[in-house]
């Protein structure tokens, strides 16, 4: 068994139903999905700050400044060219491709961060053989307590569930 996922009319139920899984039934391993961004849910959750701004900037910083090094390299050390009686070092010169490259690799290190960070790309998860799942995506809120949970006992799991006023419970299977 994956989990118990619950289903609910509006936004605020699953909210709420979220901080009452977390506060009372001291459930860790707990997810929500919503058609749309639900203000409040992600601290209910108590899910972790992102890391992708981290992944993006390290990534601007490494592609930055290794186009920067490379430049400075190759006009400096290894190919120094007098053109016009002009110091090989002219750092003017190497901003706008630098400038690029830090754009480039920040994009690169945030888009697969993001993938990452959520778990993409998935061709299969367990909540893709619920019938009620397609909901997620237009006028449903889910909640779903995994079975990997340390608290998680199904006949507990399943009671407490029933008290937050759902409008059903589905067992997934994995």
């Amino acid at each position: 068994m994956y989990g118990l996922l619950v289903e609910f009319v509006d936004a605020e139920q699953l909210r709420g139903a979220a901080l009452r899984t977390r506060l009372e039934g001291h459930y860790t391993r707990v997810d929500a999905y919503s058609p749309y961004p639900v203000a409040g849910l992600a601290e209910a959750l108590d899910k972790p700050p992102s890391r992708v701004p981290f992944w993006t900037l390290l990534g601007g910083i490494l592609g930055g400044g290794s186009t920067y090094l490379l430049q400075w390299y190759s006009a400096v050390i290894a190919y120094p060219i007098n053109v016009g009686g002009r110091p090989t070092f002219s750092w003017p010169a190497f901003i706008p491709a630098t400038l690029e490259m830090t754009i480039l690799w920040a994009a690169i290190f945030g888009v697969g961060a993001m993938l990452l960070g959520n778990g993409l790309p998935r061709l299969r998860h367990p909540l893709f053989g619920v019938p009620a799942f397609e909901r997620a995506s237009d006028d449903r809120f889910f909640l779903l307590v995994r079975c990997d949970d340390p608290r998680f006992d199904l006949p507990s799991c399943h009671a407490f569930l029933e008290s937050l006023g759902p409008v059903s419970i589905t067992e997934v299977a994995p």
